[in-house]
């Protein structure tokens, strides 16, 4: 896919690729939007680091997919919403 509003690739960042084995990975997203959500549909796990809670997103590749852009879009659109 070309770079547009909706997907960036930057082959030449310094964590490129950020996910082993993942390919065509969309940059827009390269910190999560999603991240400080408690559940969110990416694959993520949380583990326990000096007693705390830490949500874990190494195997999460859901805001680098390109496809997904609409749907985050609109999960922030969502919580924005309620949080007003």
């Amino acid at each position: 896919m070309e770079n547009s509003y909706k997907y960036f690739e930057n082959r030449n960042c310094e964590y490129y690729p950020c996910h082993s084995g993942a390919q065509n990975i969309n940059c827009l997203f390269c910190y999560c939007p999603l991240y400080s959500m408690e559940k969110c549909p990416g694959n993520y796990k949380y583990i326990e680091v000096n007693g705390k809670k830490i949500k874990e997103c190494t195997d999460c590749t859901f805001p680098h997919k390109s496809e997904n852009y609409d749907k985050i879009i609109c999960i922030l659109k969502e919580k924005n919403k309620n949080e007003i």
